[in-house]
């Protein structure tokens, strides 16, 4: 018997590999003989990610006697990889969705969760992705994301992170940060790297904020009709970004996802916008900073309460089981969730190999320091931007703005392109949506 543990993540994903977990038939001097299947435990995860999951697999076996395999799957590809696999006899008995957008494509695969050990250990039922009465996905990790800041190279520039408390206080000091650059040796941002390891960040994270103010203003968490209220405030967040990081505007398009990790490694820049992921790929053994080196400050695009404005907090994490397997399959599949978010093993490795925040009963608290500012920042009163990019219409909506933000950077297109791209392009994917 084997199940297979597919989740299909988010764009920040690297190769898929691929086993059978069928028994195979040969023949060998006229006899046939059966080579037993090898389960497949395939999880998919973010490369980042990766190492800590490899462990974790490895543990759970140890453990249970249970084989689990944990591959990556191709930046930008989950989907149409979620679809190959869908199609094959060895299904996905667990994958992901994104939000309410992608269990639309799926809900008919869903297994209700309701009643089920993992959804009784639920901190809230705010963290299930429901269908009506069903319980259709459950969020197994909550992430925020913000400015990742050097607090050692910020005060070198004879500033503080209590100067920064609006966009007005971050493009004074990232501008001056620029005309001193030469003298400081370092730059303000890392590069905005627009390759498909890197646009996520702009095309998605960054691009939450303006629908976020927007469906705030309107008091609604969903639209067919995005209005682009604040894409002015995307566009001065966006261009404070590009005109003073480590490169020309001109160059972003060949930029990595690395290329911006290991500047801000090397300590070439102040800031790099990223999430509470990248603890383990900044801080430990083998690693440049500490905790005391660095904090999260939120992304300020000059709307709202910047006071009282917190981290972008939240989830697209979302599990769900393939109702179409085995009723043996789902129940492995079932065990091998729960083990993961209620085992001491399971749960201190997402706290501390992976530093995830898990919303369920059981949770080790995360040393991870971007959780505790994102903590620190709720206690005090600042409210968290919610994660509202899950109701983008789609990858392609998302591409669209990504192309259309890279050839602005270029200088080969203009902010009206970023506009269009945003606001007919989410109408007409909206449209698509409703006509399938």
């Amino acid at each position: 018997m084997g199940y297979i543990i597919k989740p299909i993540v988010t764009e920040k994903m690297s190769k898929l590999t691929d086993k059978s977990s069928l028994d195979k038939t040969r023949t060998k001097k006229g006899e046939k003989y059966t080579i037993p299947a090898q389960p497949k435990y395939g999880f998919i995860v973010k490369p980042e990610a990766d190492k800590a999951w490899q462990d974790l697999a490895k543990k759970y076996t140890e453990e249970t006697g249970v084989p689990v395999t944990v591959v990556t799957a191709a930046s930008g590809q989950y989907e149409t990889t979620l679809m190959s696999e869908m199609a094959k006899s060895d299904a996905p008995t667990l994958f992901q969705v994104n939000g309410p957008v992608g269990l639309a494509n799926w809900k008919d695969y869903c297994y209700d969760l309701s009643g089920t050990k993992i959804a009784g250990d639920l901190t809230s039922d705010t963290y299930a992705l429901k269908d009506g009465d069903q319980m259709l996905g459950i969020g197994y990790v909550i992430e925020s994301y913000g400015l990742i800041t050097n607090k050692t190279l910020l005060e070198k520039a004879g500033y503080t992170v209590d100067d920064i408390k609006s966009f007005d206080d971050l493009k004074k000091v990232a501008e001056d940060i620029t005309a001193r650059k030469d003298e400081l040796g370092f730059s303000a941002f890392t590069s905005a790297g627009m390759d498909g390891s890197s646009d996520w960040r702009y095309k998605t994270h960054l691009a939450n904020l303006p629908i976020y103010f927007e469906y705030q203003e309107d008091g609604i968490d969903n639209t067919d009709a995005i209005k682009g209220t604040y894409l002015d405030n995307y566009k001065n967040i966006f261009d404070l970004y590009i005109n003073n990081s480590t490169c020309d505007p001109t160059e972003l398009a060949g930029k990595t996802g690395d290329d911006s990790r290991n500047e801000f490694l090397n300590e070439e820049a102040v800031f790099y916008q990223n999430g509470s992921w990248e603890y383990t790929n900044l801080v430990g053994d083998g690693k440049p900073f500490t905790d005391d080196d660095l904090t999260m400050l939120p992304i300020y695009i000059g709307v709202g309460d910047e006071a009282n404005q917190g981290l972008c907090t939240g989830t697209e994490n979302y599990w769900c089981v393939n109702k179409e397997a085995s009723e043996d399959d789902i129940n492995a599949t079932l065990d091998f969730m729960y083990w993961c978010v209620s085992s001491d093993e399971g749960t201190k490795a997402m706290a501390n190999d992976m530093g995830f925040v898990i919303p369920f009963k059981n949770a080790v608290e995360s040393p991870n320091v971007f959780v505790k500012a994102d903590k620190e920042m709720t206690a005090a009163g600042k409210t968290p931007v919610a994660w509202n990019f899950s109701t983008m219409p789609s990858e392609n909506w998302k591409n669209g703005v990504g192309s259309a933000l890279t050839a602005y950077a270029a200088g080969t297109g203009s902010w009206d392109d970023v506009v269009t791209a945003f606001v007919d392009g989410w109408a007409t994917e909206a449209a698509l949506n409703a006509a399938a």
